[in-house]
């Protein structure tokens, strides 16, 4: 390791929140849900279940490790992330059946608005750790939040919800991360109260955009 990369590191530690594992944890989790809310909506077998529920849950990351070179990804050094996420796949398929519950696009709403929030703190921050600058380190808190549910449409074969529903989206995310920016760089918050706070503005500004019936201009060919 040069001497520069050494003195870096401390600094690139200091960065990274502890609560990053915990985070990405419920991310995952919250994602996989929505994933398999999605999948069984679209009347998926069992197997399109948990590759819907997979791709939710680590794509976005997973393309977020892969541009930063971050090996091993960061669900094949937790395997407790994956066998959790099969776990979750059989409960959620066992009580779908066993309830008759009714699976509405509201029933993914809070699930799919949990991870976007968490994702796009935590992945914004794993960047900044890394010594990416702020406006790279925001991108790819967009893209481990915004990612993986590009992934679970295409599979349900389906426009991706974020490029369709002119509500608030990946914006929500885009602002959540410059929060974390402005807290960490700016306001000299610790890690941990950065990380939290970006995903509490990531989350208020989705329900609002839902609440509110916030809308992105249309395209519009005239």
């Amino acid at each position: 390791m040069s001497t520069e990369s050494s003195l870096l590191l401390p600094q690139a530690l200091g960065l990274l929140s502890g609560l990053v594992g915990p985070v990405e944890l419920v991310a995952t989790l919250a994602f996989a849900l929505s994933g398999a809310i999605e999948a069984a909506r679209r009347r998926l077998d069992a197997v399109g279940v948990v590759v819907a529920a997979f791709l939710s849950a680590f794509g976005g990351g997973t393309l977020r490790d892969v541009l930063l070179d971050r090996r091993p990804f960061f669900w094949v050094e937790n395997s407790t992330q994956v066998a959790a996420v099969f776990g979750l796949c059989i409960g959620a398929m066992v009580m779908i059946r066993a309830r008759h519950l009714r699976l509405t696009e509201r029933a993914m709403f809070w699930p799919d608005t949990l991870g976007l929030g968490l994702f796009g703190a935590a992945g914004t921050q794993i960047a900044l750790s890394v010594q990416m600058p702020a406006l790279i380190a925001v991108l790819m808190g967009v893209i481990t939040a915004v990612f993986g549910g590009v992934l679970r449409d295409m599979v349900c074969s389906q426009i991706p919800a974020t490029l369709r529903d002119h509500r608030p989206y990946a914006l929500c995310v885009f602002i959540g991360g410059w929060a974390l920016v402005l807290a960490s760089q700016w306001l000299h918050w610790s890690a941990d109260a950065a990380l939290l706070g970006s995903a509490a503005v990531t989350i208020v500004l989705r329900w609002l955009a839902v609440a509110l019936d916030w809308r992105l201009p249309a395209w519009r060919m005239d």
